[in-house]
């Protein structure tokens, strides 16, 4: 009972110890902290066990025990890594809402102080009032967006795909459908000003599809591409065609890049052109206020040569994980031999390491079905990385369990995907 309430006291004085500002690591205020400190452990471990360092007396004298001793030990710490980074996502996406609020109003306040400078010598216009206030419809919406999704990242939910990565697709239709709505508002706003009869249907005028036929139509381009793309993602999911695992929270490079990390050309086409296109069609918007841009055809060809090429990189990415051969591991100086139990076994294939899977806790979750034996996956440190599992080569050792014969191997992936059986001979 005295330890029990010595637990609960110091329990409770660390609770005391830890607001505020703190950022230990061991309270929500230190997420961020927490997080960066056990990466920074699990790092400093990993390279003290790929030096032959730390390890106990008891297991250091097999390289079996050590190798399996070292594996536990990783995978543990990863685990802490991987709760840290979480913790730490989840408390980025709450701040996130304020942050984007503070970006949306930030634009508004940058309109109209461009709007001011401008205006030295024209003089204020009526347009110039319209588009201010349809700036501030849509930063007040965006603000309420922000507010009811806060703890999703605010006004960036909708963009956020469910593998908790910024949907590139996503994003581009939501700037697009952003534009448009400024646009619309800008000419509604100037419309209810309008007190002169033809300058009512000038600006009735300046709606029709004739003149904005190029905007509406990339409009409809990637708003469908948005919809399609999360079709087919989820399809080959399902088909197992494609490996998908979530990410710890989402980031800006994810416009940009693949799961991995790399740099992707089918994105970065994407948006570099989408961003130009609406560069475009803003200035035209800014020169002629009275219709919707009139982006060229030329111009929306280009979006739509971008689109298509996005939505075949999507149709092209991605693979089943396949086994190719599985042979005896030899040491150097061991004799050859037939596979007995006891013995390592070398997997070769290829897409045993998906993209987003080279953290520590993703590679520890890989199984090697031996028979009816499920056997984890050793992690085998090296400096900077590890040497097992990698994207193309596995090592496991075939347990006792297995009966000699004829037995079937197949690796489970982090993702969940298994891959083809292969029947090697396990001898007594």
């Amino acid at each position: 009972m005295a330890v029990q309430e010595a637990r609960q006291g110091a329990a409770t004085g660390a609770v005391g110890a830890h607001a505020g500002g703190c950022t230990c690591g061991d309270c929500p205020h230190g997420a961020r902290e927490g997080h960066r400190r056990a990466v920074a452990a699990f790092l400093r471990a990993r390279d003290e066990f790929a030096a032959g360092q730390g390890l106990p007396a008891g297991v250091a004298h097999s390289a079996s025990a050590s190798r399996q001793w070292v594996s536990a030990e990783l995978t543990q710490q990863a685990e802490a890594v991987a709760e840290r980074g979480r913790a730490e996502g989840e408390a980025w996406l709450a701040r996130l809402w304020l942050r984007m609020a503070c970006v949306v109003w930030g634009g508004a306040v940058a309109l109209l102080l461009a709007e001011s400078l401008t205006a030295v010598g024209a003089g204020w216009t009526s347009a110039r009032t319209a588009a201010l206030l349809a700036a501030l419809v849509v930063a007040g919406a965006l603000t309420a967006a922000s507010w009811f999704h806060r703890a999703r990242g605010g006004a960036l939910a909708p963009v956020i795909g469910e593998d908790n990565r910024m949907s590139t697709s996503r994003t581009v239709a939501a700037c697009w459908v952003l534009f448009v709505a400024y646009a619309v508002l800008l000419l509604a706003g100037r419309l209810a000003a309008a007190s002169d009869h033809a300058e009512r249907d000038a600006l009735i005028a300046g709606l029709d599809l004739a003149r904005g036929a190029g905007v509406v139509t990339v409009l409809a381009v990637v708003c469908g591409i948005a919809v399609l793309v999360r079709r087919v993602v989820g399809l080959r999911i399902l088909g197992l065609r494609l490996q998908k695992v979530p990410a710890h929270r989402p980031r800006a490079a994810d416009l940009l890049t693949d799961d991995s990390g790399r740099g992707a050309f089918a994105d970065i086409q994407y948006v570099v052109i989408s961003a130009v296109a609406l560069s475009f069609a803003a200035v035209r918007l800014a020169r002629r206020p009275d219709q919707l841009p009139d982006l060229p055809w030329g111009l929306a060809v280009v979006v739509l040569i971008s689109a298509a090429t996005y939505l075949a990189g999507k149709y092209a990415e991605g693979g089943r994980p396949v086994i190719l051969s599985v042979v005896r591991a030899r040491e150097p100086g061991d004799l050859d031999g037939p596979i007995r139990t006891g013995d390592d076994i070398e997997i070769r294939g290829t897409g045993f390491v998906p993209p987003g899977t080279q953290s520590a806790d993703r590679l520890s979750r890989m199984v090697v079905r031996i028979g009816a034996v499920d056997v984890h996956v050793p992690l085998v440190p090296v400096t900077g990385g590890f040497r097992n599992p990698t994207d193309t080569v596995l090592t496991v050792p075939v347990p006792a369990e297995v009966e000699p014969g004829s037995v079937e191997v197949q690796v489970v992936t982090a993702a969940g995907v298994a891959t083809n059986r292969c029947i090697v001979q396990v001898t007594d």
